[in-house]
């Protein structure tokens, strides 16, 4: 997927290589800087692609097809009539911009297939197992439905790498200037017969099901468990019932009636609330919240208790390092993931390698280093002998498994994981400076990570998408953590607040 503008050096396996990151040691904790460099400021993208208020710059119809044309522009290498997968959540702004960016891909001569709704990592699966030259998410996640996004897949699926996506933003902000390619993109306009074509594919649903039952283990079956399946009036409302329920399970299906507007509305994995309360009521032995594009998910123990990320991959890496199945003994994890992880996984052998936060993050770090599993805290996480991205259906899947293979129900299971007390402020700020620009700040953070010594640590990171700088402290006493936190919260308010 690269072109003559694209100037790197391919990766043994093909996939466009990235600079490598550096990374810094505290406490025994590996963890890269939460910035990364790039060859330009970002402009469009973010960590997750593109996103915004639905109908307002940057997230409009003329974006979207001007995306669809730089997309399929990057994507134009060889003789073969080149194709791209293009799925959405249920928000209602979907259709507007599915529509545009399909226009977009049309006009440059690349034909589109239309998934309708599916989740991400369905959309990354169908656009792999298709042969596609590349895949698009029509999906703002776990936001609410006012909101909107855009995110590009490679033939291979995963997700766009840098380079590529800094290409594409250059073609649609620098079209005019003298850049790379830039010329021939502005030119480009098939006719006649050389004019896309768009047609759906109306068993995309069907395909991914399939495929997501031979993720769980042969031998096994779910028959006598029930399940609550919250699918947040999302992508998943079709998929995700069908496949517990096919597995053998019963099914207690939750939000799975999208409108347009209810998407993430007081459900799925950012309110796992009704969740929970639908396990207790039904007698459930487990419960899966979906978020809007499926990709993350929160359980539900057989009590009601919530388990985030760090739980399920403390436990979910304990079986996998006892089944000597965890590669490299290593589960990749983001910055924001709790010392608790490291402490249940130890005792086994385990360890825990960091990333900068982004789903996106932690898969590069496990296909650069090898490594086979990895998460965040949120609940994307990455079976990467499976799939190619964050996937909540897979993680619930691998979680059932252990849990029918333990002969253990979920509550005690993830007692291993004992979650260190974090503090976590977010402070509005005028603009984002480094911290060796602010010496309060950094007095600060050297006096804080002095008194945890190695039973905590301490992360003052900028947000990606808001003017505020995140602090979290995390260490063993809660009252301790939080005034450590505010004590740097309140240099940061001074210095740039």
């Amino acid at each position: 997927m690269t072109t003559p503008a694209t100037r790197t050096r391919p990766t043994a396996d093909g996939a466009p290589r990235r600079a490598p990151r550096s990374a810094g040691a505290r406490n025994g904790v590996h963890a890269p800087p939460a910035a990364r460099p790039a060859p330009v400021a970002r402009r469009l993208f973010g960590t997750d692609g593109v996103r915004g208020v639905a109908n307002v710059h940057p997230m409009t119809a003329e974006m979207a097809l001007q995306l669809g044309r730089a997309l399929a522009y990057i994507v134009r290498s060889g003789p073969h009539r080149h194709r791209i997968v293009i799925g959405k959540d249920t928000r209602l702004s979907g259709y507007m911009l599915e529509q545009a960016i399909a226009s977009g891909i049309c006009s440059m001569g690349v034909d589109v297939m239309l998934c309708g709704p599916l989740p991400t990592p369905g959309i990354a699966f169908v656009t792999h197992s298709m042969r596609a030259d590349a895949g698009v998410v029509i999906s703002a996640s776990h936001n609410p439905y006012q909101d909107n996004g855009i995110k590009f897949f490679s033939r291979d699926g995963f997700k766009l790498p840098d380079e590529l996506e800094l290409q594409i933003e250059r073609l649609v902000l620098d079209a005019g200037e003298d850049d790379a390619g830039a010329e021939e993109f502005r030119a480009l306009r098939p006719t006649a017969t050389r004019i896309g074509k768009a047609k759906r594919i109306d068993d995309a649903i069907g395909r991914y099901a399939q495929f997501l039952k031979t993720i769980f283990p042969k031998e096994l079956t779910l028959d006598g468990l029930t399940v609550v399946v919250d699918c947040a009036h999302g992508a998943a409302y079709h998929v995700a019932p069908a496949v517990f329920e096919e597995l053998g399970a019963k099914v207690i299906p939750l939000n799975v009636k999208p409108d347009g507007k209810n998407i993430n509305d007081a459900c799925g994995a950012v309110h796992p609330e009704s969740m929970a309360r639908a396990v207790k009521r039904h007698g459930a032995n487990l419960g899966l919240a979906l978020d809007g594009d499926a990709d993350r998910v929160i359980l539900a123990d057989e009590h009601g208790n919530v388990v985030d990320g760090d739980a399920i991959m403390a436990l979910v890496g304990r079986d996998l390092l006892a089944r000597k199945a965890l590669a490299k003994r290593t589960v990749v994890a983001t910055v924001m993931s709790n010392l608790g992880l490291e402490r249940a996984l130890a005792p086994l052998g385990g360890k825990v390698v960091r990333t900068a936060v982004g789903d996106r993050y932690v898969v590069e770090e496990m296909r650069r280093s090898g490594y086979s599993f990895g998460g965040e805290q949120s609940g994307h996480l990455v079976f990467l002998d499976h799939v190619t991205t964050g996937d909540g259906v897979a993680a619930g899947l691998n979680v059932l498994a252990v849990m029918v293979r333990e002969g253990k129900p979920l509550s005690e299971l993830a007692r291993c994981f004992e979650p260190f007390p974090q503090a976590l402020v977010n402070v509005e700020v005028r603009e984002k400076r480094p911290v060796a620009e602010l010496p309060g700040v950094a007095k600060a953070i050297a006096a804080a990570e002095k008194a945890l010594g190695a039973e905590g640590r301490v992360l003052v990171r900028p947000s990606g998408t808001e003017n505020k700088v995140r602090v979290l402290v995390e260490g063993p006493d809660a009252k301790r953590a939080r005034a450590l936190a505010d004590g740097i919260a309140a240099e940061l308010r001074q210095a740039i607040g």
